[in-house]
């Protein structure tokens, strides 16, 4: 329901509308040769669960979000009106203070906070993490991942499409943007979208907008997205030694790109810049302390990360996880650690080296949840939003958009969607049933 007012510092402003709204042996991994170790082996689920009952439910309950909405023929109608004030947010952003104290003078200037106007799910979690995955394409054919066989399976949108969902849910409460794939960078225009980005204002503060890429063509536009407001880049890389590297991408010669990547990255103030390494028993796992001597010598964050089964083969088991306490063992061989506080909503635990020189971070979404504290949404490239990595079903934002839906109609879709975010996974649970879609095809 909205309702209007009139805002006290100019007797003829235009009006701003106020929203409302409530294990056999094996050599063999992706046709890739590991050791005598047991293989991964994966039984599929019978069905998902059927949740239509509690689907509706949500929706009932409503949104649970508050805001200022201000349409956009009435922008430079009250930046006109408001000329004399010395700065105005751009857009004259939502004003979460109004809805708060039910009126506010304007002139105070009041920047609203992500307390005061926040997009929740049901469970009470603030949503304030967008990821938007710009292609499904990858120029890597990672083992873990692929099966080498398949290519992108779902188009790309434009960017002015993406920017549009971006500008929305930033009037939302995101604070902040992640661009992913597939492989972003191989999308051109990726800088000139990554400086669009940078334009939004969030409710609070300015955007984060950051990049997760395989590094093989950063060291090219590093500085460029650095120059156009692009804040931190994470780096995939599961092997600090070239020749298992090019076993595990199915790329030969591209260890020294992504290394160029990573260092350039680095000198272009990208950071701190995170290499993220996910792990596989009988695998990689002789990686761990390799790559705690790499975050030492390289000045970057090495983040280990539990192999979670969304790779296209299907063939995840609980016995190919390296594990977070045995992470720690392996890395308390080389030196002890000590561990680093750290937001609720961080996905890492994160951990220093006794002597205070290098970081690690380690995802353990498989031994050590923490869903409960989950703050992301995420848009694939064909414009589904997703609410859970490990979702059954996709929402069709995009869809909206092609109807012709207003800012406003596509806020409400966003809300009933956000509704619906599951509460946790079932990873290793008897009833888990895989994602609908592995993770190359959503973003990582």
């Amino acid at each position: 329901m909205s309702k209007w007012l009139r805002p006290s510092l100019h007797a003829d402003c235009a009006l701003i509308p106020l929203r409302l709204n409530p294990s056999g042996c094996s050599k063999l991994y992706n046709g890739v040769s590991v050791s005598d170790r047991c293989s991964p082996r994966y039984t599929r689920a019978a069905a998902a669960r059927e949740n239509a009952d509690e689907a509706s439910a949500a929706h009932s309950r409503g949104c649970r979000w508050k805001c200022w909405r201000l349409p956009r023929i009435l922008k430079g109608a009250l930046e006109r009106k408001l000329a004399c004030r010395d700065s105005l947010p751009a857009g004259l952003l939502s004003i979460a203070s109004l809805v708060v104290t039910g009126i506010a003078d304007l002139a105070n200037d009041q920047r609203p906070t992500t307390n005061d106007v926040i997009l929740q799910d049901k469970f009470g979690r603030a949503i304030t993490d967008l990821r938007i995955s710009i292609t499904d394409r990858c120029n890597y054919k990672c083992v873990y991942c692929r099966t080498g066989n398949e290519g992108a399976l779902y188009g790309d949108l434009p960017f002015s499409d993406y920017l549009r969902m971006a500008r929305v849910l930033v009037g939302m409460g995101i604070t902040k943007v992640r661009l992913t794939g597939g492989e972003p960078l191989l999308r051109n225009g990726v800088v000139e979208f990554v400086r669009q980005l940078s334009k939004l204002q969030p409710l609070s503060g300015t955007l984060d907008i950051a990049l997760t890429t395989n590094g093989h063509l950063l060291a090219d536009v590093a500085q460029p997205l650095k120059d156009a407001g692009l804040s931190r880049v994470t780096v995939s890389m599961d092997a600090v030694d070239p020749d298992r590297f090019a076993r595990i991408t199915r790329v030969p010669g591209g260890y020294d790109h992504v290394l160029a990547g990573i260092r350039t990255a680095r000198d272009a103030g990208l950071g701190p810049v995170k290499v993220n390494c996910v792990l596989l028993r009988g695998f990689n796992e002789d990686q761990i302390i390799p790559f705690g001597m790499f975050a030492r010598e390289e000045d970057v964050i090495v983040r280990f990360i539990e192999f979670m089964p969304l790779e296209e083969d299907r063939v995840w088991s609980p016995s190919t996880v390296v594990t977070l306490d045995e992470i720690l063992a392996r890395m308390a061989e080389y030196r002890p650690l000590v561990e680093i506080p750290r937001a609720r909503s961080e996905t890492a635990r994160r951990y220093r080296f006794d002597d205070g020189i290098g970081e690690i971070g380690i995802i353990a979404p498989v031994s050590h949840p923490f869903c409960g504290h989950c703050s992301r949404i995420r848009i694939t490239s064909d414009g589904k939003i997703r609410t859970c990595l490990f979702s059954v079903w996709d929402h069709d934002l995009h869809a909206q958009m092609r109807r012709g839906a207003s800012d406003d109609e596509l806020a409400e879709f966003i809300c009933g969607v956000v509704q619906k975010k599951e509460e946790r996974h079932h990873i290793g649970e008897p009833d888990f049933v895989p994602a609908s879609r592995t993770m190359v095809h959503i973003g990582g």
